[in-house]
Parts: C-alpha cells; structure tokens; sequence
C-alpha cells in the first residue's frame, strides 16, 4: 500500500460513526482558484522562556510552508500570548499551546468533557471555538458510563473523532525533566507522581530537608498571572494556588483520589454523594472551614457567569447542600464515574466570607472573578502566602495550624525567564529545585554529571504540547484544511530535534502516560507532505505560482470580516 494511504489512513482511523467522505460525490476541482490566502501567524512563547515550543514552531511553519503558505512565528511572553489567545478570541489565526499534567487530569474526563465543551466556547477552555454535537454526546456518555470497560470504549471512539476532525493539532506528549540539590532536599521524601513528575503537590508537602537548609526555591519561567481560587488557566499559576488552597481530594501519587479536606466520601446511590469535612480546619486568616464555605465552594461558580472556568466543572451537580454541620450531600443530574477526581479533587475550597462579597461586587460589571487579586489571598491549605509579586517572586510559608504541615520552612519560587539562567542557578544553590526547565535536557544531564549533588527526574507528562487553529477563522473552518496541516507535521523530527529526545509524538488529547485510556495506535501519525498536498487538491485548493489559494470563488476574509 502506497505511504500515502497509510498516512492518511493513520490520521483518519476511528469508529464507524468518525468516519466521513473526504469529498462529496461527483465534486470537480476547482478550475478558476479562488482568494490567495493570507499571510498566517503562529503565536508561540519566547524563544528565551520556552525554546522548545519556539523550535517547534518554526518547524511546523517550515512544513506549511511547503504547502504553499505563507507562515509567520511570532514569540511572545506568556502573560501577553495568553492574554491574546483567552481574551481576545477572534483577533489570531494559530497559537503554540500546552495543557500541563495536573492530579485531576489523571481521568481524561476533564479533556473530554470541558476541552471541547460548546459552553466554553466564548470564555473557557475551549478557546479554538470547536463545535462538535456528536462528539459532546459522547463526552457525556463516557463521563455518565459506570463500567470501566464500557468507558474506556467511549473514550477510544471520542479519540477517533478527534483524530478526525483535529480541532487541536496534538504535536508531543512531552518528559518533564526537572532536577533538584540532594544535599539540600532528602531524596527519598521527593515523591515522582504518575504522570506529572517531581514538581507535584506530595513533593512540596512532603520534602524533607538534609540539613539545616528548609526553604525550597524553585524556579518559574514565566511570569504569573494571578493567585487566585477560581482562575485555573495557567500552568504555574496551578503550581502555586493548590498549595494555598485546600480541596475535598486529592489525587494520590498513584492517580488515584483520596479523600483530603474530607474525612471521608460516602457513594448513597448512582447520583447521590455526602462528603463529610475534617474537623478542625480553619482559613489563613484565623476563621473556621465551615460545610457553608464548601456550599459556597461549588455552588458559586454554577449560579454565576463570574467564575467560566470552573463552571463546567459543577454542570452536572443537580444540588449541594449540608446535611449537618459536617456533612456535604451532592445531588448529580446523571451518574458521574470521574466526580471525585474531575470535580471534588479539582474545585479548590474558597472562603465564603471573603469572596461572596467580591462577586457581588461584579454584578452588572463585564470583569469575571478570575481577573480579581487579593492583596493577601486566604486559603486554607498547607502553605499560606507571605509575599508576591507575580512578575518576580511568590514566597509561601507552612501553615503550622494545618493538620498535615509542610517539612519545609518556606517554598519560594522565582521568575526566571531566561532558561539557561535558571539552570546555572541550580549548582550555584541560587535556587535548589529546578521545577521549570525548558531548554536541552542533554545540558541538564551534563550538569548532573558535573555536580553529584544534584538529582534529574524525568517523567512522560499526562499533558501535551499542540498547536490551536481558530476554528471561527477561515480557512481553519474547514476540517480539509486542518486534516492536511496535521499530515504535514513531522512529529517524530519535533521530538528529536525541539525536546531532543525528551518527549514522544502525540495525536491525542489522552497522554500514552495513561495507558488503561489512550488508544493504542492513535499517536502512530506519520508525516506525509505529499497525501496532505493532495487533500489540499481535493478540497479545492489551489497553488498558483508556489502560493495557495481557496477553492474557487471563496474570498479572504476573517472573523472580524
């Protein structure tokens, strides 16, 4: 068989109900060509910050340009190409983009069900405005499907219509290699959790210092956006608010949920769930946790368009109220198999003292709770916050008063943006936990070499890196077009060339670190310039002297017009 039936094959593998004819019956090529297609430009981070996604751009613009386009890389920081790409969502063509591994991302449900969620479109996760009602039916049966096994199928059908329609253009599923100094942190208290690394929550908790060294400090590269409990978007941002603030769960180092700011969970029935809360537990600020506050937690994001992002996550809770003074009952809307994962190991509890007030303040306004920063932000988990300033430095100390206190002093991290600074910081004692690294790690291997004092971990992310066409602007409307850009990727050289070896391919939204759900065979996506040429062809697509051009009779035009 030809290498290019196989590619496309690969790329357009799946169920039944996936699979669509390329072109209808009996349609010509376009005689006349159409508009030439304008100058498109592929948002990124900073080379400095993140040269491995700024490498991986300029590839992937290398392979379309051999389709005839006409590609810029632009690099941004990140607070800036976030607040582009999430706030302004139809002013860019194609963004660089990453979910990171989070605990709660251990279920696939939370990609499933709120990466391609229709309500998300205008202001939450699903910011490259993918539409899919079939796909969303599966989203839901596989997240209401009580049998693992049953499930697991939905998942690998839900897969397969990605793989066809590729909203996002999954690159690599990359290895977080990050390092830290055994002379000052006890190696065997470093917890390496599933699909995340050594940079997770246990780690920070659990540390344990090798002498008379207690403060950790880490490193950032980029800049934060907010400490808050109801913005989740950016990666460190998450890093930082799951230690200030608590939640019913946790997800364990092995994945799997466990109860935290609850004593215990209690299944009554199919959609019938009661939570009862540690006792004793008390804000930052002195003020009991009370099941008020944990009411307050789930129900203020469902009963108000403030909080975007958290909303999907509550969708499907039909009630919560408290049963006495230290129990929670939480009536669902259907059977929920990743609730205690996807939602009481994802909501972080939030004082009701503190922040009804701040949403009743921005009724009427057009600003959403995840704009708000306190000046001294309360939770109630195991650190609590000393001093930030979000472009330089966030200095956390142990919550003494919290019934599991951290063993470190303090937990500082630093933004360093520059990537190579933040390694040469490491052997200088500088900062002891390389928690940010994104350049060769071949040169964070050398430096282990060089210094036996310190200690490399590296780890296949539950994450992945891909590349965001905005699906409201033509031509990245038409799946043609999007099914041909992905087959021009070389996701094998992008490992090699951009991670140096550090990640594997991906074409999915389920991580091959999770291997009980990620389909087998669904990231063996080849690259073949010539089926994607001819996709491009059968689609109508034109090239006239080296440069493409929409089917004949479509004009150039934009969301914006």
């Amino acid at each position: 068989m030809p290498a290019a039936t196989l590619s496309r094959r690969a790329l357009l593998a799946g169920s039944a109900l996936a699979l669509v004819p390329l072109l209808p019956a009996g349609l010509a090529i376009a005689a006349t060509p159409g508009d030439k297609i304008r100058r498109i430009s592929l948002l990124c981070a900073a080379q400095a910050s993140d040269p491995q996604e700024f490498q991986a751009a300029q590839l992937i613009a290398a392979a379309w340009r051999q389709l005839g386009l006409d590609v810029d890389v632009k690099g941004l920081p990140r607070p800036q190409l976030s607040d582009v790409v999430w706030n302004n969502r139809t002013k860019w063509d194609m963004t660089m983009w990453r979910m990171i591994g989070r605990p709660e991302r251990s279920d696939p449900d939370e990609f499933a069900y709120n990466l391609y969620n229709p309500s998300t479109i205008a202001t939450g996760y699903n910011f490259v405005g993918y539409d899919n009602p079939e796909f969303q039916k599966l989203a839901e049966a596989q997240r209401a499907e009580p049998d693992p096994e049953k499930r697991r199928a939905l998942m690998y059908q839900a897969q397969d219509m990605i793989n066809r329609d590729q909203p996002y253009l999954f690159l690599v599923y990359p290895k977080n290699v990050l390092a830290y100094d055994k002379n000052v942190w006890k190696p065997e208290s470093i917890v390496e959790q599933s699909g995340i690394g050594i940079r997770c929550f246990w780690t920070f908790l659990r540390a344990e210092p090798a002498g008379d060294k207690r403060d950790m400090i880490c490193n950032a590269a980029e800049s934060l956006i907010a400490l808050n409990p109801l913005y989740i978007s950016g990666a460190i941002d998450s890093w930082v608010t799951e230690l200030i603030w608590d939640r019913l769960m946790r997800v364990g180092p092995d994945g799997l949920p466990q109860p935290w700011a609850a004593e215990s969970m209690t299944q009554v029935d199919p959609v019938t769930i009661d939570v009862k809360l540690r006792a004793g537990q008390t804000w930052h600020d002195g003020k009991p946790v009370t099941v008020d506050d944990v009411v307050f937690s789930f129900e203020a994001p469902a009963t108000t368009d403030k909080s975007p992002m958290y909303k999907p996550f509550v969708a499907n809770i039909a009630s919560v109220k408290a049963t006495d003074d230290r129990t929670v009952r939480f009536v669902l809307n259907t059977p929920s198999a990743a609730f205690a994962t996807s939602t009481l190991a994802k909501i972080n509890l939030t004082p009701k003292h503190v922040w009804q007030p701040i949403l009743a303040g921005l009724e009427g306004k057009p600003q959403n709770a995840e704009t708000v920063q306190e000046e001294r932000p309360i939770g109630s988990g195991p650190f609590k916050v000393s001093r930030f300033k979000l472009g330089e430095e966030i200095v956390l100390e142990a919550n003494a008063a919290h019934w599991e206190r951290p063993r470190m002093d303090r937990w500082i991290m630093r933004v360093i943006t520059n990537t190579g600074a933040a390694l040469g910081m490491l052997p200088r004692g500088e900062i002891n936990f390389l928690s940010d690294y994104r350049g060769d790690p071949k040169l964070l291997a050398d430096l282990a070499k060089a210094n036996p004092n310190v200690e490399v971990v590296s780890t296949t992310d539950m994450g992945f890196r891909f590349a965001a066409p905005n699906i409201r602007r033509p031509p990245f409307n038409d799946i043609r077009f999007r099914q041909a850009l992905s087959m021009a990727i070389n996701r094998q050289l992008m490992v090699t060339a951009a991670w140096n070896g550090f990640a594997a391919p991906a074409n999915s939204f389920v991580s091959s670190a999770l291997p009980y759900w990620n389909k087998p065979g669904i990231d063996d996506i080849k690259p073949d310039m010539t089926a994607a040429k001819k996709l491009l062809e059968e689609a109508g697509y034109q090239l006239v002297r080296g440069k493409l051009h929409y089917p004949e009779g479509v004009k150039e035009t934009t969301a914006e017009g």
